[in-house]
């Protein structure tokens, strides 16, 4: 078993919901083998310095995702998407102490601690290709500098800002949003930074 982390005994003493299906989670992550700490915010738990899986607190549930969830063998049918746009993380969903497995959980975990040490990434371009709205293609050719930071980009950070800009419905919306977002783009940073 590792050891417990101050920081985690406090996220997890001021938590006023789903206390108790937490600290059952974080004992099987632990007798797993993994080391925990809190990272943005959370408690997160890894091998060998690489991110497996973090709790994460909601009003409907609590949830154990998985960073590289898209590789783990589902047998049990219980991962759950975190959205429409997500490629990688995938989680489990608890709403109750008693869905708290130990075996189930055992066994997801034990896939995702094998991804971490084989090496194993997700095949981002297996999956579907980033298709920018026209308005921010054209913005991107017309501006040479805009578009030499914006290819510059990480993947993610490119993946925000198309879809920010092709959510409006509006020509003149995206525009709009292109106009807005290019000091962020030029600075490197993402959407949502």
């Amino acid at each position: 078993m590792s050891s417990r982390n101050p920081k985690v005994d406090a996220f997890l003493g001021r938590a006023k919901q789903w206390q108790g299906e937490m600290e059952k989670i974080r004992s099987i992550l632990l007798d797993s083998g993994l080391e925990e700490e809190l990272k943005w915010g959370k408690p997160c738990f890894s091998v060998d310095g690489k991110n497996v899986a973090i709790l994460q607190p909601f009003k409907a549930h609590c949830s154990l995702m998985f960073f590289k969830g898209a590789l783990l063998e589902d047998k049990h049918g219980l991962l759950r998407s975190q959205g429409e746009n997500t490629q990688s993380a995938l989680r489990l969903e608890f709403t109750s102490e008693a869905q708290v497995k130990k075996s189930v959980l055992q066994s997801y975990v034990k896939q995702a601690i094998a991804v971490e040490k084989k090496g194993l990434k997700v095949d981002f371009k297996a999956k579907q290709q980033l298709e920018l709205p026209e308005e921010l293609t054209q913005a991107l050719k017309k501006d040479r500098k805009l578009g030499k930071a914006f290819e510059a980009l990480t993947p993610g950070r490119k993946r925000s800002y198309a879809l920010h800009v092709s959510s409006a419905k509006q020509p003149a919306t995206r525009v709009a949003r292109i106009e807005r977002c290019k000091p962020k783009i030029l600075e490197g940073l993402g959407f949502n930074e």
